[in-house]
């Protein structure tokens, strides 16, 4: 396992497009989390004007809130689609350079080959859920009084949420990229799909003229955007009468598990099935 860890480290050691990718995927989660409070009262503000009744600022940066909060924003799909796109680029890179043909002639096996992305898949989130956790406590930390132990790590569990909406969201893209093999089809496609296609099927299955029974939810992007579904703000159970998660639920992080095994299964068969 370690050798194929090392074998991907040296491909994407000299890769530029790796590294820009990669920095602005941490720039931009980095700003969108530290301007969200900003953004929420502005919002807030501006609402404020039409009502006869003024809304509170609301804080979302305090414990054990903030690990609710801080994973909510942190799995929109504007952040997500940065690495997604990082593991479709190196997916495909595979093919067009046809390095995937010479590892295999060098002795890698089909399994190897796509245990090896799914373990740079696997690396990648740990390390992302590390340094989000670890800004979350700081965070959380300077915006907390009266702090106790068992106060920071009461809502932690949503880490854990967001650790698997980020392993399973690259799995999707890891799909798209081995199933089409062309690194700009691949985005283009993947891209539409997550902010055009699946968004409109959502509101299409929701309306019960078309299923009695709402069935929305389990579509695959939606199912892995449900895992951490709304940030802990008062003001949206009070106005918009949403009920907000207390936790994070085995059911809930099950679904998008399932499909990303699904597409695993179907990714190896297609491997063994295929020319390279």
């Amino acid at each position: 396992m370690i050798k194929l860890l090392k074998i991907e480290y040296k491909k994407i050691l000299t890769y530029k497009i790796f590294w820009i990718l990669t920095g602005l995927y941490f720039l931009f989660l980095s700003l969108g989390l530290l301007m969200s409070e900003f953004m929420i009262n502005n919002m807030v503000d501006n609402m404020n004007r039409r009502l006869p009744i003024p809304l509170p600022h609301v804080t979302i940066y305090f414990f054990p809130w903030v690990w609710q909060n801080i994973t909510f924003f942190a799995t929109i799909r504007y952040v997500l689609i940065f690495p997604a796109i990082v593991i479709i680029i190196l997916i495909t890179n595979e093919f067009t350079f046809k390095t995937i043909r010479q590892n295999v002639i060098n002795g890698m096996s089909k399994a190897e080959f796509l245990i090896s992305k799914l373990m740079l898949i696997l690396l990648i989130s740990i390390v992302v859920t590390v340094l989000l956790t670890a800004g979350t406590i700081i965070i959380g930390v300077s915006h907390t009084s009266d702090l106790t132990l068992a106060l920071v790590l009461e809502k932690s569990s949503f880490m854990l949420g967001f650790f698997i909406t980020m392993l399973t969201f690259q799995v999707y893209a890891l799909f798209f990229g081995f199933i089409l093999r062309n690194t700009g089809l691949s985005i283009a496609l993947f891209t539409l799909y997550v902010f055009i296609v699946e968004p409109i099927l959502y509101y299409f299955l929701k309306s019960p003229i078309v299923f009695k029974n709402d069935i929305s939810p389990y579509l695959p992007v939606n199912a892995v955007l449900r895992v951490t579904e709304y940030p802990a703000i008062q003001v949206l159970k009070n106005i918009m009468g949403l009920n907000l998660q207390n936790s994070i639920s085995f059911a809930v992080c099950s679904l998008p598990v399932f499909y990303a095994a699904l597409m695993v299964g179907i990714v190896y068969w297609v491997l063994v099935k295929r020319d390279l």
